[in-house]
């Protein structure tokens, strides 16, 4: 009761003095604001973390808050201002702008520090409208960090502009890290994304993780992945139902094993690259309609993978002319050297002509130079200066009739000595006389058994590749049992080593 009192009181003192403090300090008149849509020119925030010492971070993003007049009075005073330095501003229409024309002065300017030209803006003017403090400062921060040289900067925002508007912490994070766990090396960070940009936009749980699972699942080391990112990025992108599969199955289809398939691919992954429909069926058909059995197609491309992605028509074409006209091979003898040697295809004909010009001036007819090379089509890659040392030893040391050479023109493809001579002295000291290629056609291993053997072993062709099946080597159950490696692998080291 006597709270109650004291209260009542109170009230009374005030209103019985209405020049109280109170009114004076509480209540006052209404002044209506004027221009409440003007910036400021103070600065009073810091902006000295930027990486960009030529550039001031501006310190008012978006100015101040507006009514709905003020803002289309200021979206038409920026619309005048990038019209005035050759912008369109037609696709800005729904996008949000900054409130003053200052701001979107200051982007411009800050594009064009880093590379960015007009014409680089029209292409994307959904740049212009990303903040230079919250959006395009940090992304170019962190892509320097993580390997972008900064003199390409400009050139990397000029092909993916859409990384402007990620965010780093969200979106570019995750993927360096994914990239990391392929094994792409650190220092190739940088070089991948140079390559391919788009990677920053894709998701983790999408084409990337799947292509990488399916190509693992065929036979792709998993420590291999990396380097293959950093020859091939883009198959990262590529959908495996859609591309990659189809590619995969097709080369299966015509008799190449997965193992050596994926060995290849380890190696070259732009084979990945190759358009199924547009490239490789055409220039498979094409190797066919030339002349190549169909059972040799898996051993061609194994060992000149390359040859599904050449513009292989106009190729074979002008090469199978040459030999016709210069080296008097007909058409089928054409295909048993593309058979044996597809990188003939690339092959310049003034390299061909050096070798076949050394063996017909060795006596050679123009005829027996023909047979020889469709025997061994290495001959005509050969370093003339090698066959000029290799042709004088077996005249001078080994005395043997040119015929022999005729039988056996592989003798130009061994290396003199490491392998011929060596052998030939073994073979001299023990007596013993025998052809070029039962001493030479051989492993090292075979070398010794056949030496120490009791009998000569009759000669055998090289290895035979036949679709569907596995590699014969011919002899095979001759070779120690230390030699465990597997058919797919052996016809790999072969090819590569071709």
């Amino acid at each position: 009761m006597t709270s109650i009192i004291r209260r009542n009181q109170s009230l009374k003192t005030i209103f019985r003095n209405p020049k109280d403090s109170f009114f004076n300090s509480t209540l006052k008149p209404y002044r209506t604001p004027q221009a409440p849509y003007r910036v400021l020119n103070q600065k009073p925030f810091s902006t000295h973390s930027s990486k960009f010492p030529e550039y001031e971070m501006p310190t008012v993003t978006w100015g101040v808050v507006q009514g709905r007049k003020e803002k289309l009075v200021s979206r038409v005073i920026i619309s005048d201002y990038l019209k005035s330095i050759g912008i369109i501003p037609d696709e800005l229409e729904e996008l949000e702008l900054p409130s003053t024309v200052e701001v979107m002065r200051e982007r411009v300017e800050f594009l064009q520090k880093i590379g960015l030209t007009v014409d680089d803006m029209n292409e994307y003017p959904l740049m212009l409208g990303c903040s230079v403090r919250k959006n395009i400062i940090p992304v170019l921060t962190y892509l320097e960090k993580i390997g972008l040289q900064r003199s390409k900067l400009g050139e990397f925002i000029k092909i993916y502009p859409q990384c402007l508007h990620t965010s780093v912490v969200v979106e570019l994070v995750p993927v360096i890290k994914f990239l990391r766990g392929l094994d792409v090396e650190k220092q190739d960070i940088g070089y991948v994304l140079m390559k391919y940009p788009e990677l920053l936009g894709f998701k983790l749980e999408g084409t990337m993780s799947t292509s990488v699972a399916y190509l693992v699942s065929i036979g792709v080391n998993p420590r291999d992945v990396g380097p293959m990112v950093t020859q091939y990025p883009y198959f990262l992108g590529m959908r495996v139902g859609t591309t990659i599969k189809p590619l995969v199955d097709y080369l299966v289809s015509l008799g190449l094993p997965k193992k050596i398939l994926a060995r290849m691919l380890e190696k070259r992954a732009y084979l990945l690259g190759y358009d199924l429909e547009e490239t490789v069926k055409p220039n498979v058909n094409c190797l066919l309609s030339f002349g190549l059995r169909k059972d040799t197609l898996p051993s061609v491309i194994a060992q000149f993978p390359q040859i599904l992605g050449l513009p292989l028509k106009a190729k074979l074409s002008s090469q199978q002319y040459f030999f016709n006209l210069k080296l008097k091979i007909d058409p089928d003898g054409f295909a048993r050297v593309i058979e044996k040697m597809p990188q003939i295809v690339s092959l310049h004909q003034h390299v061909i002509m050096k070798p076949v010009e050394f063996l017909v001036g060795r006596g050679f007819s123009t005829a027996d130079v023909a047979k020889m090379i469709v025997k061994c089509p290495q001959l005509v890659a050969l370093q003339v200066g090698l066959m000029k040392n290799s042709y004088y030893f077996f005249k001078s040391d080994m005395g043997r009739p040119m015929e022999e050479l005729l039988d056996f023109p592989d003798y130009f493809t061994y290396s003199l000595e490491s392998r011929i001579k060596p052998r030939y002295q073994r073979l001299q000291n023990k007596g013993m006389r025998c052809s070029l290629g039962w001493f030479l056609n051989c492993s090292d291993q075979r070398f010794e058994e056949r030496l120490y053997g009791d009998y000569i072993e009759p000669e055998s062709s090289g290895p035979s590749f036949c679709m569907g099946g596995k590699l014969e080597l011919p002899g095979n159950e001759i070779v120690s049992e230390e030699e465990d490696e597997s058919e797919d692998e052996t016809l790999y080291r072969r090819t590569v080593s071709l």
